[in-house]
């Protein structure tokens, strides 16, 4: 999950060579990169936004979540398998299934934002090789906290993709990428967005950045529809996940914010209004609100598929041709 941590031109060095995409001038280098003032939204101290259940001025928030994601970045796969029971792994591997990423013909530049410890990333590469018999597409890890970077960085080399030059990593804001507008195929981004300072901002973002007929792809936590199970579920998420961020990471109120945070998100139907909003178009458009089933056999509604009975969703939008 990406947090917005604000500093001064510096810098994180990796060890790979820089890379350049393929259909594309712009260069994504692994080799050393900068986040500078430059990379960062604007600040507006008369605006707010939410941190948990708190309302904060915006311009502190980057720092705040920042401070959350350098805390827990060490214990952050373990804490996510203890939290979710495993399932966050079924909902990872749906996630790319339903993207179905690659070809064999034309490769695909893929951008992974808040993914800094490549979970989302590993998993599409594998897809493109071992699917869709894709050895060239490339998919670049962006997030803008390095700590969660490095934490990739060590999982990269346990993988068969170490030093793979198909996978790049990238220090950015979501908010203002240092990327070329119309350069992406796919975008996706994973329990991150919730996160962000200004989530319609980064949609924008992401909306300039894609190619025409590019996807937009995000899995998040959201709304449970059943009352009785969205019970249980809250009694879990308020009362275990902190203690067991205490326990397990030393920290039970980086643990709170996010359930809060959680909590806070907008439901399923108000999250695909700002994807359209940002000028998307929606899978399921014009065929009425009733749900239907995707094609993995999850359920699917207008341009959302509900994982869990709603604990969290996978959301896509289309870049439109013109």
């Amino acid at each position: 999950m990406a947090a917005f941590l604000p500093r001064a031109s510096k810098r994180l060095r990796l060890s790979v060579p820089s890379i350049t995409c393929a259909r594309c001038s712009a260069q994504i280098s692994r080799q050393t990169f900068s986040t500078s003032s430059s990379l960062r939204a604007p600040e507006d101290t008369s605006k707010t936004t939410h941190f948990g259940y708190e309302t904060i001025p915006s311009s502190l928030k980057e720092s705040r979540v920042g401070a959350v994601f350098s805390s827990v970045a060490s214990s952050y796969d373990t804490m996510n398998d203890l939290m979710s029971l495993g399932i966050h792994r079924l909902w990872k591997d749906s996630f790319v299934r339903l993207l179905n990423p690659g070809s064999p013909t034309q490769p695909w530049r893929m951008l992974d934002i808040a993914g800094g410890t490549g979970d989302i990333a590993l998993r599409l590469l594998d897809h493109c090789t071992t699917i869709n018999a894709d050895a060239a597409s490339h998919v670049t890890v962006s997030d803008i906290n390095p700590q969660m970077l490095a934490e990739g960085q060590k999982r990269l080399r346990q993988t068969a993709h170490f030093r793979d030059s198909r996978l790049s990593f990238l220090e950015a804001n979501a908010e203002s990428l240092p990327v070329e507008s119309n350069s992406i195929d796919l975008y996706t981004v994973a329990f991150g967005i919730r996160n962000f300072t200004d989530k319609q901002r980064a949609l924008h973002e992401a909306y300039r950045v894609l190619k025409p007929g590019g996807t937009f792809a995000c899995l998040e936590f959201s709304k449970v529809n059943n009352p009785l199970f969205d019970a249980v579920y809250k009694r879990w998420s308020f009362g275990a996940i902190p203690l067991i961020g205490q326990v397990v990471a030393g920290d039970r109120d980086s643990y709170q914010y996010l359930v809060e945070s959680i909590d806070r998100f907008p439901s399923q139907r108000e999250f695909a209004g700002m994807i359209k909003e940002a000028g998307f178009l929606l899978p399921g458009e014009g065929e009425g609100e009733t749900d239907g089933v995707a094609e993995d056999g999850l359920r699917e509604g207008k341009g959302w598929v509900s994982l869990t009975g709603g604990i969290a969703a996978i959301h896509r939008g289309v870049k439109p041709v013109r």
